[in-house]
C-alpha cells in the first residue's frame, strides 16, 4: 500500500518525448495593434488556434482604433534583431511569418535573419498601406521587394494591393489574374502567391494560390456585407502555423481560408469602427451544438485529413 503522506510521483518526460509533445514554434514579425484587430494580436491568436506556439517579435506599434490607422511608431532594427535572435538561439522555429514591420531598416534586419534560416518557410503578408504617406509607402515597398521577396516562400495579399504593387504598369483590358501576379512575384524569387479578395460576379470573391505556371488551389466565398479589420494577418498567421505543423501548402491554404471564414462569420464589434474577426470562435460554448454533437455518432473528418499533393519548399 502506498504511503498516503508521500507527495505524488512526478514523471518528467525525456528530452525526446518533450520535443514530441511541444507544439511547433512560429516566429512572427509584426506591429502591436492596440485595438486588437490585427498586428501581433491577430498573429498570436491565429497561430495558437492552429496549434502552434507563437514567438512574437514586436517591430513597432500602430496608433489606431477599429476604424482606421492614424500612425505607426517603428522600433529600431537593433531592437528587432535582438528580440528575434535571442528567441531563435533558445527555440527551434518551424516557420516565419512577416506582417507590417515599419521601415526599410527593419526589412533589412528581418531579411538578414531569414537568410540564416533559409530552410525555414517564410510567409509574408503585404497589407493595404493607403493610410500612410506616399514617400514612406514607396520606400517600404521597394525595400520589401528587393530584400524580403527573395526570402519569401508564400506571398499573401489582397488582389488590389498586390496588383498595384507588383504590376503598376498593367495595361490589360481585364484586371490581372492570380497567375499574372504570381509571375510578377516570381521575378523576385517568390515560388507561391496567395491572392485574396478577387472580385467575382454575384457578390462572391475568389482566393487563389498560384505559381507562374498554374493555379494550385482556389476557393470562393460569398462576400460579407461588412468591413473587417485584421483579416489578412489572421489568414497569413493561420497558414504559417499550419505549415509549421506539417500540412502541405494546399491543405494549409484550404484549412486557413475555412478558419478565416468562420472567424469573420463570428466577428464582433468591440468599438465604433469595423468588425474584428473572432479568432477564438472555436472556444465559445454553444449548448445546441454540444447536444447535436452528443447525439451524433458519425465522425467528421478534419480538413487536415484530406489527401492533397505535397508542395515544394523555398529555394
Amino acid at each position: 500500500m502506498a504511503n498516503p503522506n508521500l507527495p505524488p510521483l512526478e514523471v518528467q518526460p525525456t528530452e525526446a518525448e518533450d520535443c514530441e509533445m511541444a507544439p511547433a514554434c512560429v516566429m512572427t514579425f509584426n506591429a502591436n495593434d492596440p485595438s486588437g484587430a490585427g498586428g501581433l494580436t491577430a498573429d498570436v491568436t491565429a497561430i495558437t488556434s492552429a496549434g502552434a506556439h507563437a514567438l512574437a517579435v514586436v517591430t513597432g506599434a500602430y496608433v489606431r482604433d477599429t476604424a482606421e490607422i492614424f500612425d505607426h511608431i517603428s522600433f529600431d532594427e537593433e531592437a528587432v534583431t535582438e528580440q528575434a535572435r535571442t528567441a531563435l538561439e533558445d527555440m527551434p522555429v518551424s516557420a516565419i511569418k512577416v506582417g507590417f514591420i515599419g521601415n526599410p531598416e527593419n526589412i533589412s534586419a528581418v531579411a538578414e535573419i531569414a537568410s540564416d534560416y533559409a530552410d525555414v518557410p517564410l510567409i509574408a503578408y503585404m497589407p493595404n498601406l493607403s493610410w500612410w504617406n506616399e514617400e514612406a509607402i514607396d520606400s517600404y515597398l521597394d525595400a520589401f521587394r528587393e530584400l524580403l521577396l527573395p526570402q519569401t516562400t508564400v506571398l499573401v495579399g489582397n488582389h488590389s494591393s498586390l496588383w498595384r504593387w507588383l504590376l503598376p504598369d498593367w495595361t490589360g483590358d481585364k484586371s490581372p489574374s492570380a497567375r499574372d501576379i504570381a509571375k510578377a512575384a516570381a521575378e523576385f524569387g517568390v515560388p507561391y502567391t496567395l491572392v485574396t479578395g478577387i472580385p467575382l460576379p454575384e457578390q462572391f470573391i475568389d482566393n487563389v494560390l498560384a505559381t507562374p505556371q498554374a493555379v494550385l488551389y482556389s476557393e470562393k466565398f460569398e462576400r460579407f456585407e461588412a468591413v473587417f479589420a485584421g483579416a489578412g494577418d489572421t489568414l497569413t498567421a493561420a497558414i504559417t502555423a499550419l505549415l509549421a505543423n506539417g500540412h502541405n501548402l494546399q491543405a494549409a491554404t484550404s484549412e486557413a481560408l475555412t478558419y478565416l471564414d468562420h472567424s469573420l462569420d463570428a466577428g464582433f464589434h468591440p468599438g465604433m469602427g469595423n468588425i474584428v474577426p473572432d479568432r477564438l470562435f472555436w472556444a465559445q460554448t454553444d449548448t445546441d451544438d454540444e447536444e447535436d454533437e452528443a447525439a451524433s455518432t458519425d465522425p467528421v473528418p478534419s480538413p487536415s485529413s484530406f489527401d492533397l499533393p505535397t508542395n515544394g519548399t523555398k529555394h
